[in-house]
């Protein structure tokens, strides 16, 4: 991703702003703790301020934004509320055909498979337990 100008940090922080206001969230603790981030990090993005990429598609979730969002903005973009994601390709987001169960699923057995192929000797419950993180983890971060 190109360097960020002050012009698109203060852009994402005017339409955060301005898309917290409008839902109504509060800027404390214990919502950035939700959505897995520090209130400092919420502070930084609302600041104009640089943060981590990694915690920018937290940010599209504690603002109720469609994954990457936050960065398509810092590119000269716009945010895409969840809301508006009933036309996938006018968003420019794809959205599985699977329900929610199905695509867990589908990323439990991917996960499986690549333990079984590479860790020898990995219990079937530490297989299991690794792999209900993972799918955790990557709903957490709105990448399925």
């Amino acid at each position: 991703m190109p360097a960020k100008t002050d012009h698109d940090l203060e852009a994402l922080a005017k339409l955060a702003r301005r898309r917290r206001a409008d839902l109504g969230i509060a800027m404390n603790d214990a919502n950035a703790k939700a959505a897995g981030v520090s209130k400092g990090t919420w502070q930084r993005v609302e600041k104009g301020q640089p943060i981590r990429e990694t915690n920018y598609v937290k940010i599209d979730g504690l603002l109720q934004w469609a994954p990457g969002s936050s960065l398509r903005v810092l590119e000269g973009g716009e945010p895409v509320p969840v809301a508006d994601m009933t036309d996938a390709e006018a968003a420019g987001i794809q959205k599985s055909p699977l329900p929610r169960e199905a695509v867990d699923e589908e990323a439990r057995d991917v996960v499986k498979l690549a333990l079984i192929a590479t860790a020898k000797g990995t219990t079937v419950e530490e297989i299991r337990e690794m792999s209900e993180r993972v799918v955790r983890d990557l709903r957490e971060r709105g990448l399925i």
